[in-house]
């Protein structure tokens, strides 16, 4: 345990929030007790009384209390060779500020009390030619594969959240689910509110009355009749579970393998692979602060390959998916 210090912001953690340097610094550090510390006036910013969601700025002065938990500094994990390949492998763009990965079903982005392999703890792995770990910038579900952005740096990291959080990011997913909606394409308007279940778990359900504003457009690009279908899906927001509850509640078509929201309403389709989640975030554009467009795809997963060779469906169908969803936006 050491004294108090007074840390200076670097440049390159400018922009972002007091908690998340914390969770960096000092990832041991549970966030009840940083907020006690925070309200206590144990931590304060420039001999100032703060509050967690404070956005840093260079040269600001961080007053850290004397505490048992130290700070790993920026210290690489040791990964096992495997693991450093594997998260390498998974690699699909890369520049000065950005690492894009092709997340695969069944990996989770961050832990829990019952996670302990996920991206985040890999992340060392990436670190290249730079001294510094990747940040995570957006997630997706441990059982959705596809597009997963990272922010090389802190600053890199902190400018992309601000991307996403101001939707200037549009996201396109592809699912086979079961069934065929009965419209064609068109725009879900559900709100959406988080509820226990009957296992004593959380679940997503459409709710008009309380439900958070939730909007996905969505197109059916093929069909085995009325059996199975391929939507192509772009959320409006970013709600939990949102194309999940509005594929399965709102079109009464669930996600083949979504085991919350849609198998027990489920026909078997003899698929090889239909407990595993049909969702793939396929694509992603962005703008960049440098006036710049960034169009991301990924290649889909190998589950879900096989489902659309059996199904019979050509990926080639949907060469430009951002084309057709901004003339249904407009």
């Amino acid at each position: 345990m050491t004294g108090v210090q007074t840390i200076i912001v670097s440049k390159e953690e400018a922009d972002i929030r007091l908690d998340r340097w914390f969770a960096r610094h000092y990832p041991d550090l549970k966030n009840g007790m940083l907020q006690r510390l925070i309200r206590s006036k144990n931590i304060r910013v420039n001999h100032l009384k703060t509050s967690a969601d404070y956005r840093l700025k260079e040269n600001d002065a961080i007053r850290v209390p004397p505490m048992e938990i130290e700070s790993k500094k920026n210290e690489p994990m040791r990964l096992s060779k495997a693991d450093e390949a594997f998260m390498k492998s998974l690699v699909i763009y890369k520049d000065n500020d950005i690492i894009a990965l092709n997340k695969p079903a069944g990996l989770a982005v961050q832990g829990g009390s019952k996670t302990v392999r996920h991206i985040d703890g890999l992340l060392d792995a990436l670190r290249f030619e730079k001294n510094e770990k990747p940040h995570l910038v957006h997630r997706l579900d441990k059982e959705t594969s596809g597009v997963l952005l990272l922010g090389r740096t802190a600053t890199a990291a902190a400018k992309l959240s601000e991307i996403f959080k101001s939707r200037k990011a549009q996201k396109i997913y592809w699912a086979v689910v079961s069934g065929k909606p009965k419209l064609l394409s068109g725009k879900i308007d559900a709100p959406l509110m988080k509820a226990g279940n009957k296992q004593g778990g959380e679940q997503v359900k459409i709710d008009f009355e309380n439900g958070r504003p939730a909007q996905t457009l969505y197109r059916v690009v093929d069909s085995l009749g009325k059996k199975a279908s391929w939507l192509e899906l772009s959320p409006l927001t970013g709600r939990t579970h949102q194309l999940r509850v509005h594929c399965a509640s709102a079109l009464n078509t669930p996600i083949i393998g979504d085991e919350k929201y849609g198998v027990s309403n489920q026909s078997s389709l003899g698929l090889k692979n239909e407990n595993v989640m049909h969702l793939h975030a396929r694509a992603i554009r962005i703008m960049l602060p440098r006036k710049e467009t960034l169009m991301l795809t990924a290649d889909l997963p190998m589950h879900m390959k096989e489902t659309f060779d059996f199904l019979g469906f050509d990926e080639r169908a949907c060469a430009d998916s951002f084309i057709y969803f901004k003339k249904e936006d407009s």
